[in-house]
């Protein structure tokens, strides 16, 4: 697969999302497909490929993942030693003082990233046998913080900006799965499933694996375990 087909439907993605306004409780919003670009656009090119047999859905960046990395559930220390994807990390337009965008320098470790790569690594032992059957992408690309600093997730926004937004991520994601060609698409929590429908149709087989957020009780009673019996009860071979 050509890496530049999905790094022009990343690009364009965030031109879009860029023109968007949002309003309280939403203060900041970060896009790190642009202010983390060279690293985000690393992880496409060297992990994007065509025919996988899923592509894993998730709903948008975290503030200590994809926020600081540029890469899907990116936990700093996951995308610098297993995924081996380093590089310089800019800044948010309007940066809120709690939640600071340090890149790879960023020591908090987000939970569900550490989770979700920590599988892949035990799994498949490295990161071509993973990505032989997996993408990785998020629906949204934005980060939303409140005034204190708190996260705001895509489907806490008001409806007329959800509407707006949602439309643009449909797209991107039609456009993704039309590149990438996945036998089928999973939503990683059940957001990313219901977003993945309403986009796709009838077009693919979607499903669903549990979340590996801390603020999931299920999820913190042996997050990997669990998705492994999703997966082979869906006919995903590990």
């Amino acid at each position: 697969m050509p890496p530049e087909d999905i790094v022009a439907i990343s690009r364009k993605l965030s031109r879009n999302v860029d023109r968007l306004s949002f309003g309280s409780p939403v203060t900041h919003v970060y896009n790190p497909l642009r202010y983390a670009r060279t690293t985000h656009e690393t992880f496409l090119k060297r992990y994007a490929q065509r025919g996988v047999g899923a592509l894993l859905l998730g709903m948008n960046p975290g503030p200590f993942g994809m926020a600081q990395t540029g890469v899907p559930f990116g936990e700093v220390t996951a995308v610098r030693e297993w995924l081996k994807i380093e590089g310089r990390v800019g800044k948010p337009r309007i940066e809120h003082e709690r939640r600071p965008i340090d890149g790879f320098q960023c020591t908090r470790s987000e939970v569900s990233g550490r989770r979700f790569w920590s599988w892949a690594r035990e799994r498949f032992g490295t990161p071509k046998r993973f990505f032989k059957h997996f993408f990785v992408w998020n629906y949204c690309p934005l980060v939303f913080l409140e005034e204190g600093g708190r996260n705001r997730t895509p489907d806490k926004l008001k409806a007329h900006e959800r509407e707006a937004l949602f439309a643009l991520c449909d797209e991107a994601l039609q456009q993704v799965c039309n590149t990438i060609e996945p036998q089928r698409v999973i939503g990683i929590g059940r957001f990313a499933q219901a977003r993945a429908r309403s986009a796709l149709g009838e077009d693919l087989d979607i499903a669903t694996i549990l979340h590996p957020s801390p603020a999931s009780p299920a999820a913190n009673r042996g997050w990997a375990p669990q998705v492994e019996k999703q997966l082979s009860a869906m006919g995903v071979l590990l």
